[in-house]
This record gives C-alpha cells, structure tokens and sequence, in this order.
C-alpha cells in the first residue's frame, strides 16, 4: 500500500468503529535516515535505518486523543484505532478542539533528488575521506548524514496531502592542540556538499585559535558566523515565534511593532528549500515572515493556537504542538534588502570554504562575507559558534551560554589574536534590536539541526554589542 491508501485506511476504520460523527487525521510518513560517523580522522560508524509510521488523532464525543504506530498491516492498523479510540473516551473534554482542515490543495511538485535520496555509504564516505584529507594531518570528527521523507495525509472531511523530501547534511570539527574549528552545511543534494572545502574551512579555524588569551568579561562588539546566528534563531523560534506562548502572554512579540534593527527581516520558509509540503493537520506549508525590516509581523500558529487568536493555522502543527507550542523550524535571516538592493540576490546559499593557504589568526576569517563585516570592527570579538544555551527569562528571551570553536580579537578591522571562551548572558530579542544591526552578509548560510527537516539559515552578523558575563577563569 502506499502512504495514501494507508492513510486512507485508518479513516475509514475509524469511521467504521466509532461512527459517522467522529473525527480523524492521519499522517503516514516513510523515513529512510543514513548516517556516517567520523572521529580521530576515520570512520567508525556507518548506520541506516527505514520505517513508516503512522499517527492518528481523534475527535470523539467532545474528547480528543492521538496515537501513533509502526504496524501497517490490517491488525496493526486496527490496534492504532482501537487503542486511540479507548484513550479519546478515557480524555477529559476538549471544548477548544478547533476542528479538522477542510479540504484544500497543497502545493507538491514531488521532486527530489534520487542520488540523495537512495545514496549509498560510499557517496558519504567520500565526503568524509574529502574533509579528513583537507585537514591536513589535523584531527578530524563528524558526521554527514543523507535523509529522505516521503508521507502522506488524510482526514476525515475528504482532505488529503502528499509529499517527499531529501535533504543531505555534514558537520565536522578539526583539533588542532585544544583549539577546535568548525565547519557545519545543510543541503538539497548531496552534490553539493563539499567535504574537502569544509574540511579547509575548519582546519583554518582551528589553527587560528591556538594559543588563546583571557579577555576580561564585559560588552564587546561582535561579529556572530552563522553557525552562532543559528543559535539566535533557533530561540526565537521557540520561545518568541511560537504561537502558543504568544496566546499566553508569555512572548516577548508583538505583531505591528518594530521590535528589531530595520535590517532584521526574518522569514520561517520550509518551501524554500526540500520538505514536506503539508504540516501534521494537513494545512499546506508556506512561507511566513515573521519580522519585515524590523517590525514584527506574525508569530507560528496550528490550529488549535490559531483559532485561540483568531488568525488561524499557518502551517505549524507539530509533534508536540498542543503543550510546548507550533514552532517555525525553517527560518532564514535574509541579508539585508538595503544593502544589496535586490531580493534576488539573497536567494543563494553560499558553501562555506576556507580560505586557501590562510596562516595564523588570518584563519579566522575564513570567507570574504565575514571578512567584510570584520573589516568595520574597530575593537570587538569574532564569534564561531553557540552551545549549551539555556533560556533564563522566556518573556524576554534572556539567554545564558558558552561561546565554541573559537573566539578572537578584533582590532581595527583585522583579527589579532585568539581568546578564550567566554560565558555571555543577553536577551536576543535586545541585541537585534532598533540601531543595534550594524552589518549583515550577502551570502547565508544553511546550518543543519540535530533533526532532519528542521535547519537554519543565516549570513554571518555584526552587532553593537554582546554581553559576555564571565570568562575562562569564572
């Protein structure tokens, strides 16, 4: 059977074991993941693994439940209905259920890459043995992961959806001593994933950040690559951009007002590059700008959220939806339209190289955007990359964590030394905010989440100011 006439399937069980009256949705979604593992410069670990699984939710006498499955064949598809509908009579009422989607088109052109979608270890080991090479005798470690989505959706008001997605991924670190340089990109195919030029990228990067020196905590101004940025985004998106939060007062946007630097223009785009075309209640994705040259304009919505504001759906519903919230999960920082005089330009996805030869802490500047930016810095940091973030205050989205992969010195335009990683504390929403932006690159950057289908895409990013509240020693 194919996704559809599974999908098909379930509602007509539903419809024949609970009766005409009662509502179903379901998503069938075949998952095929491939993973190669690198570390201490080979591989170790090459995995794969395939599945389909199938959720159902239901609406039943006023009560709403949802469960989920691997089991295709008529008992196991059977037991999912059955089981769901015992757990819907043991809910309490639903009064907000907001109902199904209705019957509307969805957008699939169902193209997708073949070679990425069916590529075999040897295609990924090849852009592991290009990085490891390109390092240079450094150690190397990482992973380049292919996937491919392909699903289905079906409700019980005749609506019905299908779609396929690939996507292929890498993310590798070189160690040169204790310094570490890192280079990270997400793609449509795997073609385009260039394992010797990341490996470059990353090998420059952590040769420029041996030997570093401890710099006192305090305000310093940054220029943020995009593998940082992605860290900004990825909280705002689920704590300021989602539509749950925003309905509970509990975020800090506000649609209408200029809440950011009019250079910040924020759009969550799952279309813009390969997935699933259609959400988990089969509302069509599309693209939703989320900030528009500073001033907030919406937040992430699902049905449920949707209906509570009186907005409804934007494509949103998600695993999870009804008690974290519907989260954006594809947003881009799109260059800024004032520089570059042209949204066409910014429709290019830049493959983050290293700079040939680069010796020293020249290495840190590893790609002309970011060099550019670097260039208007009088004093301030050049920044890699974010980890370990912990939100401290969700309403004002105050964010505490560790800088990585190396940090340095700026001086008159020209990177001087490394330094020491830094322990920062700010509330992103501040530090993009009015006046605050003084730069953005040309050419984002797509970084790879830990999930597939969910990245995001930045240019690299120079702020006024960033507050680092403790260093090395404390």
């Amino acid at each position: 059977m194919t996704e559809l006439d599974i999908a098909g399937q379930v509602v007509e069980l539903v419809r024949r074991l609970a009766g005409p009256t009662a509502e179903a949705e379901v998503v069938v979604t075949r998952r095929d993941l491939a993973l190669t593992r690198f570390a201490n410069s080979f591989i170790h670990q090459n995995v794969a693994e395939s599945g389909v699984g199938v959720r159902l939710r239901v609406h039943v006498d006023g009560r709403t439940a949802a469960g989920s499955g691997s089991l295709v064949d008529t008992e196991g598809l059977r037991t999912l209905v059955e089981r769901t509908l015992t757990a819907a009579r043991l809910c309490p009422p639903d009064p907000a259920w907001p109902g199904l989607t209705p019957p509307a088109p969805v957008r699939s052109d169902g193209r997708v890459d073949e070679a990425t979608a069916y590529a075999e270890p040897d295609a990924r080991a090849e852009r592991v043995r290009g990085f490891v090479d390109a390092v240079g005798g450094l150690e190397a470690a990482g992973y380049c992961r292919t996937s491919y989505r392909s699903g289905a959706f079906a409700n019980s008001t005749g609506h019905a959806a299908l779609g396929r997605a690939v996507e292929a991924a890498m993310d590798g670190i070189a160690r040169a001593g204790g310094a570490d340089g890192v280079a990270r990109l997400c793609v449509d195919r795997l073609a385009d994933l260039d394992g010797a030029a990341l490996g470059v990228r990353a090998a420059a990067k952590a040769r420029a950040a041996a030997d570093p020196v401890e710099l006192p905590p305090g305000r310093y101004e940054v220029v943020l690559e995009p593998a940082a940025v992605a860290d900004l985004l990825q909280n705002l998106a689920w704590y300021g951009f989602n539509g749950k939060r925003y309905a509970e007062r509990q975020s800090f946007a506000e649609p209408g007002a200029a809440q950011f630097d009019p250079a910040v223009t924020l759009v969550d785009d799952p279309l813009h590059r390969s997935a699933l075309p259609y959400d988990l209640e089969g509302t069509a994705r599309r693209a939703l700008t989320l900030v528009e040259a500073g001033t907030t304009r919406a937040v992430a919505h699902d049905r449920r959220s949707g209906a509570e504001v009186g907005t409804g759906s934007t494509g949103h519903g998600m695993l999870g939806g009804s008690t974290f919230g519907p989260l954006p999960h594809n947003i881009r920082l799109l260059p800024d339209v004032r520089a570059t005089g042209e949204v066409a330009a910014l429709g290019g996805v830049a493959v983050p190289g290293g700079v040939a030869g680069a010796d020293g802490v020249a290495g840190a500047v590893a790609d002309a955007d970011t060099a550019a930016l670097v260039a208007g810095v009088e004093r301030g940091l050049l920044v890699s990359d974010f980890w370990y973030t912990r939100v401290l205050d969700p309403k004002s989205l105050v964010v505490t964590g560790l800088t990585r992969n190396g940090v340095w010195l700026v001086e008159d335009g020209v990177p001087v030394r490394a330094v020491r990683d830094f322990r920062f504390t700010e509330s992103y929403p501040r530090a993009l905010g009015p006046g605050r932006v003084h730069g953005l690159g040309r050419r984002p950057v797509r970084q790879p989440d830990r999930v597939e289908g969910v990245w995001w895409e930045a240019p690299p990013l120079r702020l006024a100011e960033w507050n680092f509240t403790g260093g090395a020693s404390g």
